[in-house]
């Protein structure tokens, strides 16, 4: 601004109105220059309330081990606009572990897995029912013509009553408690066909929290896409640019088209798929709650193996099954051994039967009782089935090995795999804020009038396909570590 003191005179007025000027103009400069800085600090913020989520800040801890002690970046996976945060809280909304729950009560394949567990005991208490007492009766009448008996070998009898059981019998034994083993190993099924659960209700949840999240940017993308194709249409009509860039325009526009459509039947497909799993019905809403996978594994990989083979349930079912076959192996070995086995029978006769014609005394009521036992002195077919139930039992140790070495190995290789989701993750994350803070640039200097609206857009087109990288790219993660749970047997540890 002017000093007073040089307003004065002919030559003073002259150059009190020049410096009055250019104080003037460079209050205008200055004004100009705020008004910039403001709509830069305030556009980013209510372009993205309005179009995505806020950049991603802080990555949550994952919940699969990571066996690099570098400090991982933080990010935040979600943060929604009001409408969306209002629609979150309503009471109806699932969180992941309510739909896994509710998965577990209402799943088919594990009613399935249960009856197949209740078929196993009752086909291993048919051989146990052996050695408990067995109490039959019946009736042998019939006419008799010459020497009274049966097919059996025994008298006809009016009534009788029959009592045996075994008390020692060492192959039948074995066989028992090999079908008892693997009744046991079809309860270690059912954790298997419940893990199954899990990881396919858990993917589906959270896939369906991103493929909403992605459609909401890309229906903010699209209305981008819309101003773009105005704006280059209109400079098309004055002149300044060629029709191949409308084409173009109109190209992004049906490309963002297609991507909503495909991504609206892959909800329908979801939200179907998740209703049939946790029982809703078929017209019933489903509204989600988006979050991370719960719980963190801090174990080193050594430590994840260790687990591995004692939870896998491939590994427990390998076990078992070397463990019925060791049980049948003995029972067989022990078939030369005697066997013994408690017997009585009650009769009632009748004299029509030619008793007396035959028998020098007739008795009505007749009670015998004692044991049976039988002594091997020679028998091949023992000794054929100790040579089969030895063989079984070594392909099951060899199968039991493998399975050793395989679920070893892949315990490893989807530990590299969560890392590798993990590099992935921080990729996208820094590709995101890169574009968000060109975003930031590009509206400063539209403020400044450097660029048009278009180049605003095409900026916030980038920025929407980053967005959705990086969803692209959590999710990914979280299957990675899904599957690394599973194999590694935690999965009932992290929703217990």
């Amino acid at each position: 601004m002017s000093n007073p003191s040089d307003c004065q005179g002919t030559a003073g007025d002259a150059r009190c109105k020049v410096n009055q000027a250019r104080g003037m103009q460079d209050f205008v400069h200055k004004f100009i220059q705020y008004g910039a800085m403001l709509a830069v600090s305030v556009l980013p913020a209510v372009t993205a309330d309005a179009q995505s989520p806020q950049a991603p800040t802080n990555d949550p801890a994952p919940l699969a081990v990571n066996l690099q002690n570098s400090p991982q970046p933080t990010v935040e996976i979600y943060r929604y606009s009001e409408p969306v945060q209002d629609r979150i809280a309503s009471a109806n909304a699932l969180t992941l572990k309510r739909a896994i729950e509710l998965a577990l009560q209402n799943s088919k394949d594990l009613q399935l897995a249960r009856i197949q567990s209740r078929l196993s005991d009752r086909s291993a208490l048919i051989t146990r029912a052996e050695f408990l007492p067995n109490l039959y009766a019946g009736s042998g009448a019939g006419y008799t013509y010459g020497i009274p008996e049966t097919p059996g070998g025994r008298a006809p009898a009016v009534f009788d009553v029959t009592y045996t059981q075994k008390v020692f019998n060492e192959p039948l034994r074995g066989q028992a408690k090999e079908l008892q083993e693997q009744a046991r190993s079809q309860k270690i099924a059912l954790d298997e066909v419940r893990d199954s659960v899990i990881v396919r209700t858990a993917m589906a949840f959270l896939e369906l929290g991103k493929v909403r999240h992605s459609l909401e940017l890309l229906r903010a993308e699209q209305e981008s896409a819309d101003k773009i194709l105005q704006v280059t249409t209109g400079r098309e009509s004055e002149g300044f640019e060629l029709s191949i860039e409308v084409t173009r325009a109109q190209l992004t526009k049906a490309q963002v088209i297609q991507r909503i459509l495909q991504l609206e039947g892959r909800q329908d497909e979801l939200e179907v798929f998740l209703r049939a799993q946790i029982g809703l019905a078929a017209d019933s809403p489903i509204e989600v709650l988006p979050e991370d996978l719960p719980g963190q594994a801090e174990q080193e990989g050594a430590n994840l193996v260790a687990m591995a083979m004692q939870d896998n349930t491939s590994l427990r079912l390998a076990e078992a099954d070397v463990r019925a076959k060791e049980f049948r192996l003995k029972g067989e070995k022990r078939g030369y051994f005697p066997t013994l086995e408690l017997v009585s029978i009650y009769s009632l006769l009748a004299k029509y039967n030619n008793y007396l014609e035959f028998f020098n005394h007739f008795q009505r009521n007749n009670f015998n009782a004692g044991v049976q036992v039988e002594v091997p002195l020679f028998s091949a077919r023992t000794k054929a089935n100790i040579g089969l139930a030895d063989v079984n039992l070594e392909a099951s140790k060899a199968s039991l090995g493998n399975k050793k070495i395989e679920v070893t190995a892949d315990v490893r290789q989807k530990t590299r795999n969560v890392r590798e989701k993990d590099a992935a993750k921080e990729v996208a994350r820094l590709e995101l804020q890169l574009a968000q803070q060109d975003v930031a640039v590009f509206q400063s200097q539209y403020a400044e009038g450097k660029l048009n609206l278009r180049e605003v857009e095409r900026a916030r087109l980038t920025e929407n396909e980053r967005w959705m990288a990086y969803l692209d790219a959590t999710f990914a993660r979280q299957q990675a570590q899904l599957e690394l749970l599973r194999v590694a047997g935690q999965l009932n540890k992290v929703w217990q």
